[in-house]
């Protein structure tokens, strides 16, 4: 039976599965921290997945961005994860759009994961997601670290991303095009947003607005627990 290893535990079994089996997740940016999300909740049988990425598969990409083959190079990357996460599960809705993200996309979700290296877009989701009170998981890596944060909108509308990263700062200067990225850091950090995507859908989420940071070197984890900051634009009385 597929999902025989979720249905021998008590915390999920055939109610939880159920509950997987009608989660729609939108995932957004579909690289090294992309394609572990995508597969994991594919094989979990997350009932409704859709993809979001305009870019197009490069050779650079194979050393971290697990569900894309040479053949791939020069074709849409949510046209090849569409075909390897259906040959993985055939009993799911996969939907791919080579397109930028816009809230036409985010309304109808119940979760959004961020996977994406760029600060509007992170941005956007997070205020659509708010807005919407839909679930937010973003995760980020460079060189050996990694670090992820999540939201409950639904159940907890202050402290947002903005209260952590105001959308008006600066793009980041690094980014894994010019400094690097350890590929397991990425599949760590993927397989942990994936993780706390379940927790989400199962009811086990609590760590609204807790930053959690991995050092990839040194192995070692941190969490810190961020605050709602006063005014924020997003999540606060103005917002």
């Amino acid at each position: 039976m597929r999902y025989s290893r979720h249905l021998l535990m008590d915390d999920i079994g055939e109610a939880g599965q159920l509950k997987l089996s009608q989660a729609r997740v939108l995932i957004v940016g579909l690289g090294g921290l992309g394609c572990p999300v995508a597969l994991y909740l594919a094989a979990a049988g997350v009932g409704h997945l859709s993809l979001c990425d305009a870019d197009v598969v490069e050779l650079s990409n194979l050393q971290r961005q697990v569900l894309y083959r040479e053949a791939d190079c020069d074709r849409y990357k949510v046209e090849c994860a569409e075909r390897e996460l259906r040959a993985l599960n055939p009993h799911i809705n996969v939907i791919g759009y080579a397109t930028e993200i816009t809230d036409e996309f985010i309304r109808d979700q119940d979760i959004v994961v961020d996977c994406t290296d760029n600060l509007a877009a992170r941005q956007l989701m997070n205020s659509a997601c708010h807005r919407n009170k839909i679930g937010f998981v973003s995760a980020s890596a460079l060189g050996w670290e990694g670090q992820l944060v999540a939201f409950d909108f639904a159940a907890q509308p202050r402290l947002c991303l903005n209260c952590i990263v105001d959308k008006d700062s600066p793009e980041p200067m690094q980014n894994c095009s010019n400094s690097g990225v350890v590929g397991p850091v990425l599949g760590a950090m993927g397989s942990l947003q994936a993780t706390t995507v379940i927790r989400m859908v199962l009811g086990y989420f609590q760590q609204h607005g807790e930053m959690q940071r991995y050092d990839g070197k040194s192995g070692r984890w941190l969490a810190l627990l961020a605050s709602a900051k006063d005014g924020c634009q997003v999540c606060g009385v103005a917002g």
